[in-house]
């Protein structure tokens, strides 16, 4: 997988007063934004410009150019630091970007290769075990997958994708996994 800076982000809680366990005087406190990278799924910590006020589930411009209502990104957070508010955020951001980037998952199943001669890529997604593994392989040969439906419909007993996607994707995030991919650590 590889690593490139993330453009956008979408935004999963937003503390205009910055954070309640901050003890220093409110007029020293700046206002801090939690959001996740649109594609490569970095949880980040940023400082709006003054006098913008973020929603959850806002996108904003993070790259090189200029921002128009991020001033700087303090860096990556760990999962564990997101408040509860980001944390409910966080599953159903990641499933709306599961299906609005359906093509670039589909490409993962059409081209998933070994990690080793005991393990496959397809093998790290929750509820993929050999057997299906095995199926996905020989159905793509003939023809590659053209999306989730086309999937479930090909592959007995499939489970569903999406969700086999989404639980990898939060189980990297938490950094609980050897091999991301979907996360850049």
């Amino acid at each position: 997988m590889e690593s490139t800076k993330e453009e956008y982000a979408i935004v999963l809680d937003f503390l205009p007063n910055g954070y309640p366990f901050d003890s220093r005087p409110s007029h020293l406190k700046s206002p801090i934004a939690q959001a996740i990278g649109k594609d490569r799924f970095v949880i980040l910590e940023l400082v709006p410009k003054k006098e913008i006020h973020l929603q959850p589930h806002e996108e904003v411009y993070i790259g090189e150019g200029k921002r128009d209502k991020v001033h700087h990104i303090i860096g990556k957070i760990p999962v564990d630091k997101l408040t509860q508010t980001a944390k409910s955020e966080l599953k159903i951001i990641v499933g709306e970007a599961i299906k609005r980037n359906q093509d670039r998952f589909i490409e993962f199943f059409n081209e998933a290769q070994p990690l080793s001669t005991r393990m496959h890529q397809l093998e790290l997604l929750p509820g993929l075990g050999k057997k299906h593994m095995w199926e996905i392989i020989e159905e793509r040969k003939g023809d590659p997958f053209k999306d989730f439906a086309d999937m479930k419909k090909r592959v007995k007993l499939m489970p569903d994708p999406e969700k086999a996607i989404m639980k990898r994707i939060l189980k990297e995030l938490e950094g609980k996994e050897k091999h991301n991919l979907f996360v850049d650590s």
